[in-house]
C-alpha cells in the first residue's frame, strides 16, 4: 500500500482485486490495504474492488471489465500475484500497457519476472521457510509445556526493479 501510495504521488484512481471472499489472505491483506489507504493516502480513490479468486484468468476477465467501465486507472493492487499477472495481460490488450502502476503479494516466479521485465512495479514476498521454522519450534515448545504467543508476525519484503 505505501509503495503503490507512494508511486502514485499520493493521488490517483485505484482498483482493488480481492481474493476468494473469507479466506485470510483476502481479508488480512484487504484490510491492511484499505486502512493505509484511508489513514495515510486520502487522496488514493479506490473506485473498484472485485473479487477474482486468486486466479489469473479470473483476474484477467475481471480487468477487462474494469478497463471497459473505469476509464481512469491509475493503479491496481492485488491480493495476490496471479490475479495481477491476469490484470497486466488485460491492460496490454487494451493498449494501457505501461499507463497503470501495478502491484501484487506473494513474489511467485512469475511475477518476480514480471517485475524485472518492467510490467509489474512490485510484489510483496513472504518468507515461507521462516514460517515453517517458527512453526515448528513453536509446536515443539508448545509439546514441552511452554507457553507460546498466540500470533507471531513475520516481516514482508517488497520486490522491485
Amino acid at each position: 500500500a505505501e509503495f503503490l501510495c507512494d508511486a502514485l504521488g499520493g493521488s490517483g484512481k485505484v482498483v482493488e482485486l480481492e481474493g476468494i471472499a473469507g479466506t485470510s489472505a483476502a481479508r488480512d491483506r484487504g484490510q491492511g490495504f484499505n486502512e493505509y489507504m484511508a489513514a495515510e493516502c486520502p487522496g488514493v480513490e479506490i473506485i473498484a474492488k472485485q473479487t477474482a479468486n486468486f486466479n489469473r484468468a479470473e483476474g484477467l476477465t475481471v480487468f477487462e471489465n474494469i478497463l471497459q467501465a473505469e476509464p481512469e486507472i491509475d493503479g491496481v493492487f492485488a491480493h495476490n500475484d496471479e490475479m495481477i499477472l491476469g490484470a497486466i495481460e488485460a491492460a496490454k490488450a487494451a493498449g494501457r500497457d505501461g499507463e497503470i502502476v501495478f502491484v501484487g503479494f506473494d513474489a511467485v516466479d512469475d511475477a518476480v519476472a514480471a517485475v524485472e521485465a518492467g510490467d509489474l512495479a512490485a510484489t510483496v514476498a513472504q518468507q515461507p521457510a521462516l514460517m515453517g521454522e517458527l512453526g515448528v519450534n513453536t509446536a515443539i515448545l508448545f509439546l514441552n509445556g511452554d507457553s507460546v504467543e498466540s500470533f507471531i508476525p513475520v516481516d514482508l519484503s517488497l520486490v522491485t526493479k
